[in-house]
């Protein structure tokens, strides 16, 4: 019985501290209006039924427009808002997290500069890469860091991307790379993923920036992304 209490307390300060769970939760808040009338809303992340039967695919999530009817389309674009968990702005102390001018800045002073020095990484899988990606980014997806039997080569290359050596299973992080890692948006938890798994492996949290914003936010202010593979081809 202690047990069983002992983890209901656990649990509940857990879902109390941790702000993720915020959206799930909901906070309840009382707005006061301009003209002085006051209304209880539960703030919390409205997850209609139907939107759970469409899956986080490039299809679904890369095209679209948003605002008024009266504008044109070219100048407005539509979001999927009811996929994924709600990131925190800071992941680890220590790790920058930035938006569309510092992306745009490191791609122009250092990326393109100083390739041997920092690296863009898109985290996400290669058939979202392939369906479209910030200009110059690498691809070297979230589940590559570990190490997988079935690929090897993967692994591998992932860490000599971000000039880590490989030394006996150990990782050498004297020359490693200072690395910008984005994914699908602030609800995407692919870069979040990867970086977790490299601060504990010790990778240097000085040479982590993350664009929590990705995709979603770059498009959003009509940057561009690379065309479609399939277009190329």
């Amino acid at each position: 019985m202690k047990l069983f209490i002992s983890m209901i307390i656990s649990f509940s300060f857990l879902f109390a501290l941790n702000p993720m769970i915020l959206p799930i939760k909901g906070v309840d808040v009382v707005h006061t209006y301009s003209n002085g009338k006051k209304e209880s809303i539960k703030i919390e992340r409205e997850d209609p039924l139907i939107c759970s039967q469409f899956g986080i695919t490039p299809e679904n999530f890369q095209s679209g427009s948003i605002a008024s009817k009266n504008i044109p389309l070219q100048c407005k674009k539509t979001f999927i808002t009811t996929k994924g968990v709600i990131q925190p702005f800071t992941l680890y102390e220590g790790i920058k997290t930035v938006g569309e001018l510092e992306v745009l800045e490191f791609i122009q002073e250092k990326a393109m500069k100083e390739p041997e020095k920092y690296i863009l990484v898109d985290s996400r899988r290669n058939d979202w890469f392939d369906m479209g990606t910030i200009p110059s980014a690498v691809n070297i997806p979230y589940d590559e860091y570990k190490l997988d039997e079935d690929f090897k080569e993967e692994y591998k290359r992932a860490y000599k991307l971000l000039g880590v050596k490989l030394k006996n299973k150990k990782y050498d992080f004297s020359n490693a790379k200072t690395v910008m890692f984005f994914c699908n948006g602030a609800w995407c938890a692919q870069s979040p993923k990867a970086i977790d798994i490299l601060v504990r492996l010790g990778y240097p949290k000085k040479k982590i920036l993350w664009y929590r914003g990705g995709i979603a936010s770059w498009v959003g202010v009509s940057l561009p992304l690379t065309k479609n593979i399939e277009a190329i081809k």
